[in-house]
């Protein structure tokens, strides 16, 4: 009788040289999605810099042109240099109506109705638009509606809030690791000091608050940032 063959006796198991294979592909593999992500985080903090600069480059090329500030020139209403103009124009005053022109006092993220019934930070958007220093709808709602951040959440303009008494222009949803960057490299990385602060969301698109809050990454905090002009 021929003798029973031990189960597993002539199986061949990996080397160290392939498992060592193995290992440098999964670090590669590893390497390479890391690099991607952090790539992709730059290229948010990158957006949201750009957004902050040109919002702010877009106001003074107003300003030069029709000396006044988009969204709150009187004479938008007056003036036809964008044909029908009724009630188009704002009060005038140098900031987004916090007087006696609206009540309760227009945010950066009022939701938009139509030009004719729009908030000064609305008709901010309508101004720049129809004088060609940024790019969008000129007509109907859309005219008015605020425009997106890398990040999905909403840029605009109000005047004061995160202790800030000036005109100050906003960008929501960020990430904590994109706000403290961006803090970083526009002013001094302090969320409570300085030309831009910022405010821990509790949900998507806050209002400004009064108060401005220091940083905490976690991976899940969201920050509402406000630069001064």
């Amino acid at each position: 009788m021929r003798p029973m063959r031990q189960f597993g006796k002539n199986q061949a198991g990996f080397t160290l040289v392939e498992i060592a294979i193995v290992l440098v592909i999964i670090g590669l593999l590893l390497g390479g999605i890391l690099k991607g992500q952090e790539m992709i985080t730059q290229a948010k903090i990158k957006n949201i810099v750009n957004d902050m600069n040109g919002m702010s480059a877009a106001i003074y090329s107003y300003q030069d042109r029709y000396r006044a500030l988009p969204g709150d020139e009187l004479d938008a209403t007056t003036k036809s240099r964008w044909g029908a103009t009724v009630g188009y124009g704002g009060d005038g005053n140098g900031v987004f109506c916090t007087g006696t022109c609206a009540s309760p006092v227009p945010a950066y993220n009022a939701i938009p109705v139509g030009p004719d019934t729009a908030t000064e930070p609305q008709k901010f958007w309508l101004h720049l638009r129809l004088s060609g220093f940024v790019p969008g709808p000129t007509t109907g709602a859309a005219a008015v509606q605020q425009p997106s951040n890398a990040v999905n959440g909403m840029l605009g303009v109000q005047t004061t809030g995160l202790g800030f008494t000036s005109n100050i222009i906003c960008s929501s949803n960020l990430p904590d690791k994109v706000a403290i960057a961006v803090d970083t490299q526009v002013d001094d990385g302090n969320g409570t000091t300085g030309g831009v602060r910022g405010m821990l969301q509790t949900q998507p698109n806050e209002s400004v608050g009064t108060t401005a809050t220091g940083y905490q990454e976690t991976g899940t905090n969201q920050y509402l940032l406000c630069k001064n002009l």
